[in-house]
């Protein structure tokens, strides 16, 4: 059975940063595509940053560019997702996301495998 399972979620302030890591069980990733997406309260689940499983092209949502970086350990086969600058709208449940093919996708409909989240709250 494939798991992914997030961490290093936590309450932070205005301006800190925090790493996410995501540590798939039961399959590698390392040639998948991986997403990170979130979800505050009583707003839909929405993207955040993708990686390209072959060539490591990354994208990101307007809101968190410049400020998050995702990036893969394939010898670790895990991912990261670095945010710096953390604002209070970045409050959310972040989940880490996979899919079963290499191209990345900004559409959570596209991943076929789903980490359980981690919470991320941010002071003023």
């Amino acid at each position: 059975q494939v798991k992914l399972v997030e961490s290093g979620g936590g309450l932070v302030q205005a301006g800190d940063s925090l790493r996410l890591s995501c540590a798939p069980s039961g399959r590698t990733f390392n040639r998948n595509a991986m997403g990170w997406f979130r979800q505050a309260p009583g707003k839909e689940r929405e993207f955040v940053a993708a990686i390209n499983g072959i060539t490591g092209t990354t994208s990101y949502a307007d809101a968190v560019k410049g400020r998050f970086t995702i990036s893969k350990d394939n010898a670790k086969n895990t991912v990261f997702l670095q945010m710096s600058s953390l604002k209070p709208e970045d409050t959310a449940i972040y989940y880490c996301a996979g899919r079963a093919g290499w191209t990345s996708s900004r559409n959570k409909d596209d991943y076929d495998y789903w980490g359980q989240g981690t919470q991320v709250t941010v002071s003023s």
